[in-house]
């Protein structure tokens, strides 16, 4: 086993920092993850904010160019107040997907949290996102901030041009659909430009055609059935590719009465719900890499002699804070910390890979023994997402060390009943619950558009499958969809039915406010 070579001194030793010591740490923490652990990275540009700036970052969802809204102003408001007031702490970083990777770290943190922050960011965060598969297939880390800043003169644009008022109703519902502004497919990846974006915004001002006719109003509503679709009216939803799971973007191509203007908004906030899909997929995943990533060099900084004890004793303070994962009866207890169970799979590889046992043997042969577990933990940062990662790698021993089991409680049986335990097949099971719920498509309502009429009565219908009997909130469903009405500008009628047999269960409608 290579000898550890420590250093003559170390790099601080108190928790004043200033710009040469960051560079230099920086510069130790990179041989580290670089050379060591074989991390593959975007180019880092690390910024020094103040509390004020992180908090504005907060507010306009962690991007450093962002268009204005009023809801992120509010957001800015509320965490100041609860953040002045001591009911909140702030992050010791925020890190942007983008290249190069953009690290926020705050002025108040000691040199030892820089350290934390660097190692954890600049190289876990960074790369995970320049690797794992669905950070490659959906965003575009070098286009990003080009794009943000389009977009931020572009609302500008509109505000001057159409009044703040009528941008913010477009931008309200908008951001009302972000999660229904997804395409969970994969499509040809095309690099957002902005001078084709702007291009593309000056064809459509200048050739803008109102295809709206005032007759359709005198015609009256039918009550009663619908005729059977035409020939015309199949041909016209085949042109549509209906059934579309993307709504704001079929709002974006297809509704009747949007100024082209509009149409951009819509794609803005498109193509950054789009860029966040990533993230939704993979929490566990993404926190656990850059925890494992910060424990891993910092204890290798620690062993070279490059960070002192008292330092250390203030890292492994923050970093049990982490992953601290609350029991069930605590009152702080909101579901399993993402920290954690990432950061005890990561490290469970290690194990299994480093010091199998006999059931390790048995429930993962393929990495058992393999030493090499770092390029076992590379492949797996690469190639799954929280669902898929979960049932591949979450063994019987992290299952017993959480204390994980299953139990059903259902509403219409007094009784609750255990599903699962610690034997063999209670951990596939707990395994496979567990998974489901990382399922990003299975925690998101399946809603459609599933009819349009544009040549007739302009009709729009969306459809919500219903999924083990959960139905959507009626009052949020009705102030969503007169969000729905406002774009399309035409009665919007949404039907809940279920997935399994297809029976209409409940049906909403709304119309564009005057």
């Amino acid at each position: 086993m290579q000898e550890t070579i420590r250093a003559a001194k170390p790099l601080f030793t108190g928790p004043e920092w200033n710009f040469d010591l960051l560079r230099d740490t920086y510069d130790v923490i990179s041989e580290i993850g670089l050379g060591e652990m074989g991390l593959d990275i975007y180019r880092n540009q690390i910024e020094v904010i103040t509390a004020e700036q992180m908090l504005d970052a907060y507010s306009s969802i962690g991007m450093p160019v962002m268009y204005r809204h009023w809801s992120f102003g509010k957001r800015f408001a509320r965490d100041d107040v609860m953040y002045r007031k001591g009911y909140r702490s702030l992050a010791f970083e925020i890190v942007i997907n983008s290249d190069p990777c953009i690290n926020y770290i705050m002025e108040e943190n000691s040199m030892t949290m820089q350290a934390l922050v660097m190692a954890h960011a600049a190289m876990g965060h960074n790369h995970f996102f320049k690797n794992n598969y669905l950070f490659r297939q959906w965003t575009q880390a070098d286009a990003i901030l080009e794009y943000l800043a389009f977009a931020k003169r572009f609302v500008a644009e509109c505000e001057e041009r159409y009044g703040l008022s009528n941008v913010e109703a477009v931008l309200d519902a908008a951001h009302a659909l972000m999660n229904q502004g997804v395409s969970k497919n994969a499509r040809p990846r095309r690099r957002h430009d902005p001078a084709r974006e702007r291009e593309r915004e000056i064809r459509r001002r200048e050739y803008a055609i109102e295809i709206y006719n005032e007759l359709w109003r005198t015609l009256p509503n039918a009550k009663a059935k619908e005729a059977p679709k035409s020939e015309e009216n199949k041909a016209e939803q085949q042109a549509l590719s209906l059934p579309e799971e993307n709504i704001l973007y079929f709002l974006e191509k297809n509704a009747p009465k949007l100024e082209g203007w509009k149409r951009e908004l819509l794609r803005i906030v498109r193509v950054l719900s789009q860029y966040f899909y990533p993230q939704r997929q993979t929490k566990v995943m993404n926190e656990g890499c850059a925890t494992f990533v910060h424990y891993e060099i910092i204890n290798r900084m620690y062993e070279r002699g490059l960070v002192t004890e008292g330092s250390m004793l203030e890292f492994m303070h923050m970093h049990s804070a982490v992953v601290y994962q609350p029991s069930f009866s605590d009152r702080g207890y909101s579901g399993l910390n993402p920290y954690a169970l990432g950061f005890a799979m990561m490290r469970d590889i290690k194990r299994i890979c480093t010091e199998p046992t006999k059931e390790d043997e048995a429930w993962f042969p393929d990495i058992a023994g393999h030493q090499d577990y770092m390029g076992v933990l590379r492949q797996a940062w690469a190639d799954f997402r929280d669902e898929s990662f979960i049932l591949q790698y979450l063994s019987p021993k992290v299952i017993r060390d959480f204390r994980l089991f299953h139990l059903r409680d259902q509403s219409d049986n007094p009784a609750t009943r255990v599903e699962a335990i610690h034997d063999e097949q209670g951990y596939r099971h707990v395994r496979r619950t567990l998974g489901r719920l990382y399922d990003v498509s299975q925690q998101d309502p399946d809603i459609q558009v599933t009819d349009a009429d544009l040549s007739g009565s302009r009709r729009l219908v969306l459809t919500h499958f219903v999924r083990e009997g959960v139905l959507l909130d009626k009052e949020e469903c009705d102030r969503t969809l007169m969000h729905v009405a406002r774009l399309w500008g035409f009665r919007v009628r949404l039907v809940e039915v279920d997935a399994v047999s297809g029976a209409k269960l409940r049906e909403h409608e709304a119309l564009p406010l005057p």
